[in-house]
């Protein structure tokens, strides 16, 4: 396997992920590393340290994101500092002086929001040092695919929870949606959606739970709206569908009964400081071992008014 993902990462100088799998080849005695890396070359995967962290890490970062939303729902951009300061303009208008002279944008700058990259997620697994010298190469695949799937799970709930934390009157339209005990259909959908519109957003990402997500495709006016092809869709990344310019992506994370439509490109930001990486670990007075996985980024709303939320959607498929 050719760890593509790897190589891309290795190519940027000053990352925080780069520093600390130039560290992670220096530790081929530590006890996960060393059985890696052994099991790995006795497999035929790969031939050396440097390509065994390839591998760990491109099987770690796709393991992170299946069916987890987070990405999908905020609008992500990579930093490499520790805090950065959004300013915030209302009532910009745009000047043209003469045909085809540049364009300039004014706006009052009235609000900042700083956003530090504080958040750490990480997850981890443990062993003693007799297991992992037996320990075969499905048994340390699976722990990697394993802490990836709970990293992204943890990154994907403090997203949510970002938006859950929004006040309800800095909401679109200033409140709640009632959906008022009964199943998500195409009329609940086009509120949702109106509710950003009224406050001249966009609405780009519909997230709702599961449950809501198979009482919308038990609406026929929802199906007879459009056709599921293949190219649309993504179940892996919980991406079932799109409708009104809106990708309607679904997870168990999303409380059930609650949805939310949000413009990506004003609502909110993620940081991300550092990417999904790999680090060993050990606590040699107990004898364990291990790896974990880690991202650190910050998480902040800009536009509140480009979120709109509904609850008390009924939470049984009929």
């Amino acid at each position: 396997m050719k760890p593509k993902l790897f190589e891309a990462l290795m190519q940027q100088p000053n990352s925080e992920q780069r520093q600390l799998y130039e560290q992670l080849k220096q530790k081929v005695e530590h006890p996960f590393i060393k059985r890696y890396v052994q099991m790995g070359i006795k497999e035929g995967f790969f031939s050396d340290v440097v390509h065994a962290l390839g591998r760990m890490h491109d099987t770690l970062v796709p393991a992170a994101w299946p069916a987890l939303i987070g990405r999908s729902i905020i609008k992500v951009m990579p930093t490499t500092e520790a805090m950065e300061r959004f300013p915030l303009d209302v009532d910009a208008v745009a000047y043209e002086y003469a045909e085809g002279a540049k364009t300039r944008l004014s706006g009052k700058k009235v609000a900042t929001v700083d956003i530090n990259t504080d958040v750490l997620a990480d997850a981890s697994e443990e062993w003693t040092r007799e297991f992992l010298e037996d320990a075969t190469w499905n048994v340390l695949n699976n722990a990697v695919t394993k802490i990836g799937k709970a990293v992204g799970q943890k990154e994907t709930e403090k997203i949510i929870a970002l938006y859950a934390g929004i006040a309800d009157a800095d909401l679109a339209t200033g409140a709640v949606l009632a959906g008022g005990g009964t199943v998500m259909n195409w009329t609940k959908l086009l509120s949702l959606w109106y509710a950003v519109k009224s406050e001249k957003w966009l609405a780009d990402v519909l997230a709702i739970n599961d449950m809501q997500m198979a009482q919308l495709l038990n609406d026929s006016t929802f199906t007879n709206a459009q056709y599921l092809q293949a190219g649309e869709t993504d179940l892996d990344s919980g991406v079932v569908s799109s409708a009104l310019g809106m990708n309607i992506v679904s997870s168990p994370l999303i409380p059930n009964g609650t949805a939310y439509a949000i413009d990506r490109s004003v609502a909110a930001v993620m940081l991300l400081r550092r990417d999904a990486a790999v680090q060993d670990w050990e606590d040699v007075k107990t004898g364990k071992y291990g790896v974990r996985a880690t991202t650190r980024f910050g998480l902040g709303v800009l536009r509140a008014n480009a979120v709109a939320k509904m609850t008390n959607i009924k939470t049984t498929l009929t």
